[in-house]
């Protein structure tokens, strides 16, 4: 009798378990999906100024009947969908903002915004796939809200402003969110969320376990020379030269003193700001860039000695020079766990061989701080039309993502919650 009641419970739980949604519930919302996706790309918002995107995102999930909360951290939106029975909480998480990125592409909704960032004219871009993020949950919550007999527990739907980094001065992102209480009321158990990638296969779906994408730190370098004429540099300090060698000495950092068999790691300097006039040595120069690790303890020995070295370098040759460090991202850290329990309804999905496990990447995500708080999932959604040999890279006038992807987000999202409420 006891091996009877045993089995009748390992069947019923996997039913529950194999419980999915007919095709036709996602090509139904499919023409939708596209719709909004090209509205946000037609008219993308930068960070923490997010509000008509924000506006568009309340009124759709207020029409869905949520309990919906606008204005957190700043612009973001939150809406809670309850289940019919009680149960857990699956937190599902999009970001809203857009690049500072001048388009491109010559499509019908391509974006012609413009704006200012950091006192320079710039267009606005959704250069790295926010727009589809944002557009897919839409999608997920419309699904959801119309089948809440099947959900045994609750969804929170988090949009996140700001997830390229608030403006300088400025708070927001994913750890203002968190400051805000948005994992709290009702708490949240586990948090999911994707990132389209124009070089991943439309229908594939991409993720590791453990570390996935790296902790940035910004770095801002001061260095102090004395100014003279470009004629007798011996009479001052060359700020410039200084910086060169200090950019030189970064290098040798990971090449020669981090274990990079163990993990990778990234010191790059974006951007150098000195002098006005070509045949003047200025007195002072700045370099702005970015550490990426994916082990702490190397994080913690490539600060030092990169605050060791510009002070040493820099009164080699008569100078100073002084480095601060502002954290961007945590490490993308996919609980073990979790992905375990969460890969069959990737591949119910996309198909068993659709679901690909991959090595760590050294881009940074502001997702990563929910992870420090409650156990998550982040994976890559293919976005690259098949046979496609463009690179079409992130972050460039030329992103592309092909939008017969999209659905197979909703479809994941979608199955990786009712599988996680319903076991």
């Amino acid at each position: 009798m006891r091996f009877l009641l045993s089995m009748l419970l390992l069947v019923t739980s996997s039913i529950s378990f194999a419980q999915s949604f007919s095709e036709e519930t996602y090509t139904t919302i499919e023409s939708k999906l596209i719709e909004w996706r090209r509205h946000f790309h037609q008219y993308p918002e930068l960070s923490n100024r997010e509000f008509n995107t924000a506006k568009k995102i309340a009124e759709h999930l207020n029409s869905l009947g949520l309990k919906v909360q606008t204005e957190v951290a700043k612009t973001g939106v939150v809406g809670v969908l309850e289940g019919d029975l009680p149960g857990k909480v699956v937190a599902l998480r999009a970001d809203i903002d857009a690049l500072p990125v001048t388009e491109r592409n010559d499509l019908l909704f391509k974006s012609n915004v413009e704006s200012e960032f950091l006192g320079a004219k710039t267009g606005v871009m959704h250069a790295c796939g926010h727009d589809g993020h944002t557009a897919i949950l839409m999608a997920v919550a419309e699904i959801l809200s119309k089948n809440k007999d099947k959900l045994k527990g609750t969804v929170k739907f988090i949009f996140q402003p700001a997830e390229e980094g608030p403006p300088p001065g400025e708070e927001g992102g994913a750890k203002l969110m968190i400051k805000e209480g948005v994992l709290d009321n009702p708490k949240v158990d586990v948090i999911f969320g994707l990132h389209l990638r124009s070089m991943v296969e439309v229908g594939q779906i991409h993720y590791k376990p453990g570390g996935a994408m790296a902790a940035v730190e910004r770095f801002v370098v001061k260095v102090n020379g004395k100014q003279t004429h470009g004629a007798a540099p011996w009479f001052g300090i060359d700020p410039i030269l200084i910086s060169a060698k200090i950019i030189d000495g970064f290098q040798s950092i990971i090449s020669r003193e981090s274990k990079l068999i163990n993990e990778a790691a990234v010191i790059s300097v974006g951007k150098i700001s000195s002098g006005v006039r070509f045949n003047i040595i200025p007195e002072t120069a700045e370099l702005i860039g970015t550490v990426r690790t994916l082990d702490p303890d190397m994080k913690a020995l490539i600060i030092q000695r990169m605050t060791e070295m510009i002070e040493t370098i820099a009164k080699a040759y008569g100078g100073e020079a002084t480095i601060s460090f502002t954290n961007q991202t945590a490490i993308v850290y996919n609980d073990h766990n979790l992905v375990n329990q969460m890969l069959p309804s990737l591949k119910k999905a996309a198909g068993n061989d659709k679901v690909i496990q991959i090595k760590a990447e050294t881009i940074g995500e502001d997702f990563s701080y929910f992870q420090e708080n409650v156990p998550g999932f982040y994976f890559y959604l293919g976005g690259m039309r098949k046979g496609n040999t463009d690179l079409n890279a992130h972050h460039t006038p030329d992103f592309y993502i092909d939008e017969s992807g999209l659905l197979l987000g909703v479809k994941a999202l979608t199955q990786m919650t009712l599988d996680y409420l319903n076991q």
